[in-house]
């Protein structure tokens, strides 16, 4: 593939030297389970996200299931969320024991609505999941008001590094949440060797609770206050981590650059009603981890195909919404009833923004977009 949806030995290649240099240290010191990098990584994803704790752990689904054990939502409770999201969001409520609520999204942003959250709280309601889909911060701030005190996750899988501006102040993807959620999956903007997660807060005694909670419920070896997990970031992985986040915000801005580019481009294809392009809402910074367009006319899969015959990666995140997936049938939602994420999941198609993108790459995409439409 010409120009593939993200090219992860591109992106090694530039800190390969530094990368090895690490995972050696570890090796040799022979320090795998809680070694001195994971901390390390504690520390600066705090300074990072601004909050006061960070505690790694072995996924970001873990670090959803995790907060919510550490908020002691369970079986009898409801979490309102989206359907339009990775799987995990939903998966972790369930697995928590509690029940999903979903709500429709917000079409511009593809992030959760907060009027439809409002209108969801119930007597049930234990806390909200709000996602920042595609590297976009949620409407946190309006999302709090409209829950009235309720504890707020922020699934910031996506958008670490991120902020947006509340209140006339840049507040960066994490700091705002009761507790907010990272995931370094190798496909994320800060992404592993493999599975990693990792939660952050203000609050210390949720804090302490958390690291409790990813050793087996114990702060004390063989001593469990309670029952937890077994959900340590591996030292490897911490490693790896340390040695990428240098380069996170120039890999991010670089993602911008390129998104900046594709609207130029996309513009009178925008104006002539063939597609939307993402649309970052004034008071959001994205990190943009996927550049994710609309398709409009039923014309998306045709697309993605005539992309893929051109060499050209692309990828639709997430073409059936969770309140239709089989799994979730138990919960009785119907087809039409959250119109704006069956939409997303009919019109979403995902192309190209990797830091590393050539120009010739990128022209690449936009020439292959253009000519499908014929402009």
């Amino acid at each position: 593939m010409s120009v593939p949806l993200l090219d992860l030995k591109a992106q090694h290649a530039t800190v390969r030297d530094a990368m090895l240099a690490a995972v050696t240290e570890v090796v040799d010191a022979q320090t795998f389970i809680l070694g001195a990098p994971v901390e390390q990584l504690e520390q600066e994803v705090a300074a990072l996200s601004r909050t006061r704790h960070a505690i790694g752990c072995a996924s970001g689904t873990d670090a959803l299931l995790l907060a919510m054990k550490a908020l002691d939502i369970g079986r009898g409770d409801e979490v309102v969320t989206t359907p339009f999201t990775f799987f995990a969001t939903a998966g972790t409520i369930h697995n928590a024991g509690a029940t999903p609520v979903f709500v429709d999204i917000e079409p511009r942003t593809f992030n959760v609505d907060p009027d439809a959250v409002r209108a969801a709280v119930g007597s049930k309601t234990k806390a909200v999941i709000a996602v920042d889909l595609f590297g976009q911060m949620a409407a946190l701030e309006e999302i709090q008001a409209a829950t009235k005190g309720l504890p707020v996750i922020e699934d910031a899988a996506q958008s670490i590094g991120a902020r947006r501006q509340i209140d006339g102040t840049w507040t960066m993807a994490g700091e705002r949440a009761t507790i907010g959620t990272f995931s370094f999956f190798p496909s994320k903007n800060l992404g592993g060797y493999g599975d990693g997660g990792m939660m952050v807060t203000q609050d210390d005694a949720l804090a302490a609770r958390l690291k409790k909670l990813r050793v087996h419920g114990g702060a004390k070896q063989y001593y469990h206050d309670e029952v937890g997990f077994n959900s340590r970031l591996d030292t490897l992985q911490a490693a790896v981590l340390r040695a990428k986040l240098p380069h996170l915000a120039g890999w991010s801005a670089a993602r911008r650059t390129n998104a900046a580019h594709y609207d130029a481009a996309f513009a009178e294809l925008v104006q002539a009603g063939d597609l939307v392009s993402p649309v970052v809402t004034p008071e959001n910074e994205s990190i943009y981890n996927q550049y994710t367009l609309r398709i409009l006319g039923g014309r998306r899969d045709a697309l993605k195909q005539h992309l893929a015959d051109a060499g050209v990666g692309a990828a639709i995140y997430y073409p059936l919404c969770l309140h239709q997936q089989q799994c979730f049938q138990y919960l009785g939602y119907k087809t039409g009833q959250f119109p704006e994420a069956e939409r997303a999941a009919a019109e979403a198609l995902s192309i190209p923004v990797f830091p590393e993108l050539t120009t010739s790459q990128r022209d690449e995409v936009i020439r292959t977009v253009r000519a499908f439409f014929g402009r």
